[in-house]
């Protein structure tokens, strides 16, 4: 199975207490990068979320964003946070004595501080399991939207690689008439400067022609990327940063197919051979 690093999940839960929406995003990138946006009250979560995409997920920047939105209720108590409304003081007074300000927070900066006042009373715990397990429903679509988009990639690379061999077929295909021809065009430019060489040179020098023209090499490598290529999108496991690799090869090999070319036909295949390498290579930049 091939996985896509680009996908978008978005998962909500209403309750009686409010509602919980996830939004997961991911794009391509050379490692996993993780980055996780919280509500003040849901802070604590941060790495519960971050070690479930972990678990996972092997590659790509990954975004979660929580939203929370409390249900408002008629009451006339206000649920202060005695606790966070100690911290905030004796932090106000020590800042004060470090820096000799007489400066102190006002009751309304207080009141206003995220998290002194609760919406309403509330199981916490009982809310934060509703927010991991949603988490997980939205982890779970996004896999599935990475590997909806992954098999589309499979296909696009397949269809490549397919192309790619046509190629390399035709090339070793014309490769022999291209000798013999070019074998004659320097004997008829021999023949038309009427010029009296010496038979063994002119061999020689037909053998040397053969040699520089000789891309057999270069296309049995050629075969052998694009075996790998096809074994390893086969596989289980990460494939993007082998695949990424072998299409630096099969670009090293349609890069020397070029240099070595001696006619249009083989120079023109070496360029559709590079256009196909660079269609591929862009696409597999998004593969896990």
């Amino acid at each position: 199975m091939m996985l896509s690093m680009t996908a978008f999940a978005r998962q909500q839960l209403e309750q009686e207490w409010g509602s919980l929406t996830w939004e997961v995003r991911s794009v391509n990138h050379r490692y996993l990068e993780t980055s996780v946006r919280l509500p003040e009250t849901f802070r604590r979560l941060e790495n519960v979320i971050r070690e479930a995409v972990r678990k996972r997920l092997s590659r790509g920047k990954v975004e979660c964003l929580l939203r929370y939105q409390s249900v408002e209720v008629s009451s006339t108590e206000i649920n202060l946070n005695q606790n966070l409304v100690a911290k905030l003081l004796k932090a106000n007074k020590k800042i004060g004595e470090m820096t000799g300000s007489a400066g102190s927070l006002s009751n309304m900066e207080i009141l206003n501080w995220p998290g002194v006042i609760s919406d309403q009373q509330m199981d916490s715990a009982s809310i934060d399991n509703h927010a991991v397990k949603l988490f997980s429903m939205a982890l779970d679509d996004l896999i599935a939207s990475r590997e909806r988009e992954g098999d589309a990639l499979k296909g696009f690379v397949q269809k490549r690689l397919d192309d790619i061999r046509e190629i390399v077929i035709a090339v070793r295909t014309k490769m022999p008439e291209i000798l013999v021809v070019q074998k004659q065009n320097l004997l008829d430019k021999i023949g038309d400067l009427k010029a009296e060489l010496d038979p063994v040179r002119v061999e020689q020098e037909i053998v040397l022609l053969a040699q520089k023209a000789d891309v057999d090499e270069e296309l049995d490598r050629l075969d052998s990327h694009l075996n790998e290529v096809q074994r390893v999108i086969e596989t289980k496991g990460q494939k993007g940063r082998r695949l990424d690799f072998l299409m630096q090869e099969l670009n090293r090999e349609a890069n020397t197919l070029s240099s070595k070319s001696i006619v249009v036909d083989t120079t023109r295949s070496a360029v559709e051979l590079k256009v196909l390498i660079e269609q591929m290579r862009e696409q597999i930049q998004n593969i896990e």
